[in-house]
């Protein structure tokens, strides 16, 4: 199953990189999909990429129900393999 995941952009890193944080677990991620994206923004990431961004009330929603759901902790999990 393909899945994309809100994630906070924390830092920009080289152009058209940046750092992001969910839940803890950084990454660094590829903004060239994204354009004008800054820190303390949220965008949708699939694969190391970013796709778009997304409103924070969005992201925030979306987050909570993948708790709810008991798949944060497995997302966390995936992405702490390659966390920077």
């Amino acid at each position: 199953m393909c899945l994309a995941i809100p994630a906070r952009i924390e830092e920009l890193t080289t152009p058209g990189n940046a750092i992001v944080n969910l839940g803890g677990v950084r990454k660094e991620i590829s903004l060239a999909l994204v354009e004008d994206a800054a820190v303390g923004e949220y965008v949708i990431v699939h694969v190391g990429y970013a796709l778009q961004k997304l409103d924070q009330e969005e992201a925030e929603r979306t987050l909570a129900l993948f708790a709810e759901l008991g798949q944060l902790d497995e997302l966390r999990e995936e992405l702490g393999g390659s966390a920077v």
